[in-house]
């Protein structure tokens, strides 16, 4: 057996000797692990003829990921050292953090919290090696033999659709393997059921912080034991976990729910039930001035208003599919119409009704509702859509995920010919609109046909080509997602970032290939031959509710003046001030001006302050000087003041910012 193999490291090939691990490549203090081929490994692996290497550094994607499992690991290790009785589920990395799932007989608190991460640092400054062990499940159940969420994943090993979320990191189809996190001494300390990989030691871990523990029902499902979720977040640097303790400290700030409250905008009162929102006067005020522009930009582009019932019988969603595959989703229905005698028996059969999930099948019978000729098409139904979706209540949160919302729902039904340019001019009136609303950064996703799918290959070639052809026309960043399209239908979906660099998911175009046939929609051709449609679903803001919160959270619930529920608060310095901020205010309201003079007995300065924490964009500020020379000092927002500046001069400065939509 030769002692020398080859290898390709970092696209050079090389000659090593047989035995070599990983780590014997890469001298660099921040590679923390390999990927050989496509495989993500430890450092210590041994090298086998014709690998292709390359290093992984904890900065990276893949090395926060390791970075933050191994320290998961280390969690479980201190909860295990600090409760011997503390049971193990799942623990694995998580977007910017990861989380362990313990048994335990009392929940955890915070100062539980301060006393397990002191543990972990502990095993951090002990240098414990990770060593990996493959073990056969025999084994492996015998020696988890009082680990019974761990004998559960072995049993499931390679049933990844029926393992909990996470537990891929645990169990695969191949081989089980543990990782034994070992002293220097060589004792074994602690060890848990994982496929890896993981960091050299537990040095390796430079900065981490326990977040916060819940409640999780073990394997997501209700009907299972309720654990305990202990959250934590591990970074490559301490200044990079800097950085993200102030991003989350930003984020917490710019909370929609906390904004909502303070701002007086919206609420969600606990005696109408979760995830429900009520409108307050200036919510509304805000929700009314986002559709109604809306509204005016969708009918300069040729769509036609619609309005659909909250209620619908079942036979509807059952032609349309929705029945079968988004049931769970729905609110339960309500039988009505059935009839008895007077001796109770049942004289006719009553039906059920469902609260509906979303709009589409019935603008599909307003598209039915007579004949439709290719002179007609496109047709472009749009609706402010209120629709009903049973969200968990641990998932259900503020605006963002509720269980009543509204949806700013179009649907285009055109001719094969015109898919293409209806696709383009709709993508671009969808990057137009958002950016009316302050929102300029985009990038897309564009998911293609599934391995199991329904329809032709030939119309889902020809739907998503147009779809490409969209995102290129409109010169958008997107990446293809092969397979990710659902079983009828490609989709674009638009992601938007925030002030704060947030992304979120807003718009989805998807060519519906099925709908028109299950619902038997037709139009008459230039032949006289009856066809099928076309249908693309659009949802702009995805939801009027989530949109509001996205905005909300982007300008801090500073709106520019164009949305904020009160534009200009007049404050007078003395009492005989407030009839010129009067006459100033019915000005402004000549222009549609939102505007309050504040007549309360607080001082000037206590004014201020109140208008500045409701973020109103202008303060109109009169004393005497003012009334005798028809100014006002005009105040922003961030605090500076121009003074004498007269009313004509202040009412066009604020109609004009208005009318422009722009921020100040």
């Amino acid at each position: 057996m030769s002692d020398q193999i080859r290898i390709v490291v970092a696209g050079n090939e090389r000659q090593v000797a047989a035995g070599t691990t990983a780590g014997d490549l890469f001298d660099a203090p921040e590679v923390i692990a390999a990927r050989v081929g496509e495989t993500l490994v430890d450092l210590s692996r041994e090298l086998a003829d014709g690998d292709t290497v390359e290093p992984v550094e904890i900065g990276s994607v893949d090395g926060r990921a390791i970075l933050r499992h191994s320290t998961a690991h280390v969690l479980a290790q201190a909860v295990q050292e600090l409760y011997p009785d503390a049971k193990l589920g799942i623990g694995p990395p998580v977007e910017n953090g990861f989380y362990y799932d313990f048994d335990v007989a009392e929940p955890f608190h915070p100062d539980d919290l301060k006393r397990i991460e002191k543990k972990m640092q502990q095993i951090v400054k002990e240098r414990q090696a990770f060593v990996r062990r493959p073990v056969s499940d025999d084994d492996a159940a015998a020696e988890l033999a009082g680990e019974p969420y761990k004998l559960e994943l072995i049993g499931l090993k390679g049933g990844a659709a029926e393992a909990a979320e996470g537990a891929s990191a645990e169990v695969g189809a191949g081989e089980l393997t543990v990782y034994d996190n070992v002293r220097r001494g060589g004792e074994r300390a602690w060890g848990d059921l994982c496929r890896g990989p993981h960091l050299p030691t537990t040095r390796h871990i430079p900065a981490f912080t326990l977040m916060r523990v819940a409640a999780a029902y073990w394997r997501g499902d209700e009907k299972n034991r309720q654990l305990q979720r202990i959250y934590g977040t591990a970074w490559e640097s301490k200044d990079a976990l800097k950085a993200y303790l102030d991003f989350l400290a930003e984020a917490e700030k710019r909370d929609h729910r906390r904004l909502g409250a303070e701002l007086d905008l919206f609420s969600f009162p606990e005696e109408i039930g979760s995830g429900l929102a009520v409108w307050h006067p200036k919510g509304g005020v805000v929700r009314r001035v986002m559709e109604e522009y809306s509204r005016l930009r969708h009918e300069a582009a040729g769509y036609e208003f619609v309005y659909t019932p909250h209620i619908t019988k079942e036979t509807l969603f059952e032609n349309s599919g929705h029945l079968h595959f988004y049931k769970d989703d729905l609110y339960p229905p309500v039988h009505v119409d059935a009839e008895h005698d007077s001796a109770g028996n049942l004289r006719r059969q009553g039906q059920d009704y469902y609260l509906k999930p979303m709009n589409c099948p019935m603008h599909t019978m307003i598209f039915n509702a007579r004949g439709r000729s290719y002179r007609e098409l496109p047709l472009r139904l749009f609706e402010f859509g209120m629709v009903y979706r049973y969200e968990r209540s641990g998932v259900v949160h503020g605006l963002a995920r509720s269980r009543g919302f509204t949806q700013d729902d179009s649907h285009i039904y055109c001719t094969p010919d015109q898919l293409a340019d209806e696709l383009a001019s709709l993508l671009q009136f969808v990057l137009g609109l958002l950016r009316d609303y302050g929102l300029s950064e985009f990038r897309a996703e564009l998911s293609t046909r599934p391995e199991k799918f329904v329809g032709e290959i030939e119309d889902w070639n020809e739907a998503e080509a147009a779809l490409e052809a969209a995102l290129k026309q409109a010169g958008v960043e997107y990446v293809v997602n092969e397979g990710d399209g659902a079983f009828y239908a490609p989709k674009i979906d638009v992601h938007v970032t925030d002030a704060i660099g947030r992304s979120w998911q807003l718009s989805t175009l998807q060519v519906d290939l099925q709908m028109p046939t299950r619902l038997d929609a037709e139009y008459t051709a230039a032949d006289g031959s009856r066809q099928r449609p076309y249908m693309i679903h659009r949802a702009l803001f995805g939801s009027i509710e989530r949109f509001f919160g996205i905005l909300l959270e982007h300008y801090a619930g500073a709106f520019p003046p164009w949305l904020a529920p009160v534009q200009v608060v007049g404050i007078p310095i003395a009492d005989e001030h407030v009839p010129h901020l009067r006459d100033v205010a019915d000005k402004l309201a000549e222009h549609g001006i939102r505007v309050e003079v504040d007549t309360s007995d607080d001082r000037m300065q206590k004014k201020i302050r109140t208008a500045q924490k409701q973020k109103v964009p202008y303060m109109l500020i009169a004393g005497d000087d003012d009334v005798a020379k028809d100014a006002v000092s005009f105040r922003y927002r961030d605090g500076t003041q121009n003074n004498g500046v007269s009313v004509a001069d202040a009412v066009a400065e604020i109609v004009d910012a208005v009318q422009r939509r722009i921020q100040v």
